[in-house]
């Protein structure tokens, strides 16, 4: 198996374990009683299971850098919410809803053109120190300034996760390549400071899902869903020698796709905001006695760090991956 499929594989098999571990967490937060505390529900094997897919999510993402280029392996996170779909259906006991389908097809066709056109070649190149500190203060000043008090700033924090997620993962891969090709020594200043840029983006990056999805799903989610790759893309285009294949039919190829994911993603946005709508409207009805609940809403990934779920009212919320 070449690079190319290797990481396209390893992508893919990490979406559905965000999927799952997303749904598995959704499900407890049903089942659980309003004011359950951590520790409880540390003591629970659903949990512990949902802990652990989020983990092998993120190591086989960690593991599809080494592999993939940021272009290739980036839009492939889109695909979390796309598995999330189903999966999330057959727990809610209901049918996957025309607007999903539509959604789903638009997003695998555009990933599909994306892949096309991505480049082929296991990644070589990583950021120097300079590049990686340059990389972080360029994030922070966008987050600094997308922070500033304005309209809609659920959708500018939404961005802001996205961004510190895409440049986390690009952080990732640098820090991947640098370890496992034995370049230099394990610990240069420059791996170090990589590593720490690595748990400050990806810890803001949940940080500021969360805070995003405080005013609804729909939008913020597509927000992060697309603010993502185009971050990491954009790093890896500008600093990592990384190229689309093909020439200008390749550009126009990929600028389809590109739309044609956005669009998918959005569709699946508001379908899941729809869905979660309704989900909080049934709460009002009481349940028959002994009945198990079975909403589910799930949420977009995080820096590869897996869907965000939102907390839903009367339950206790579970901490997303």
């Amino acid at each position: 198996m070449n690079a190319t499929a290797m990481a396209v594989a390893l992508s893919l098999v990490s979406a559905a374990a965000y999927a799952s571990a997303a749904v598995a967490q959704a499900r407890l937060a049903g089942r659980t009683e309003p004011g359950t505390g951590v520790l409880r529900l540390l003591g629970r094997g659903a949990w512990w299971s949902a802990v652990a897919l989020n983990a092998a999510g993120a190591l086989l993402h960690v593991a599809a850098l080494k592999y993939g280029p940021l272009t290739l392996v980036q839009p492939l996170g889109a695909l979390t919410l796309v598995a999330a779909v189903p999966l999330g259906a057959r727990a809610a006991g209901r049918r996957v809803t025309r607007t999903e389908w539509r959604g789903t097809i638009l997003t695998l066709l555009g990933l599909g053109a994306l892949l096309l056109t991505a480049g082929g070649s296991a990644p070589r190149e990583t950021l120097s120190l300079p590049e990686a500190l340059a990389v972080g203060a360029g994030t922070m000043a966008v987050v600094a300034g997308l922070s500033r008090p304005g309209a809609r700033p659920g959708l500018r924090h939404a961005a802001e996760s996205g961004i510190t997620s895409g440049v986390a993962s690009a952080l990732t891969q640098t820090l991947t390549v640098s370890v496992t090709d034995h370049t230099g020594p394990l610990l240069s200043w420059r791996l170090v400071v990589v590593a720490l840029l690595v748990s400050a983006f990806a810890t803001g990056g949940l940080l500021l899902s969360q805070t995003a999805y405080r005013g609804g799903l729909g939008a913020p989610l597509a927000v992060v869903t697309l603010a993502n790759p185009v971050a990491a893309a954009a790093i890896g285009l500008a600093l990592l020698g990384e190229r689309l294949q093909g020439g200008t039919a390749s550009l126009l190829l990929a600028l389809l796709g590109t739309v044609a994911a956005v669009r998918g993603v959005i569709l699946l946005s508001r379908a899941q905001a729809r869905t979660g709508a309704l989900g909080d409207g049934a709460a009002a009805v009481p349940e028959p006695a002994g009945a198990a609940p079975s909403r589910v809403v799930t949420g977009s990934p995080g820096p590869r760090s897996g869907p965000v779920l939102r907390a839903e009212p009367g339950r206790a919320p579970v901490a997303g991956p």
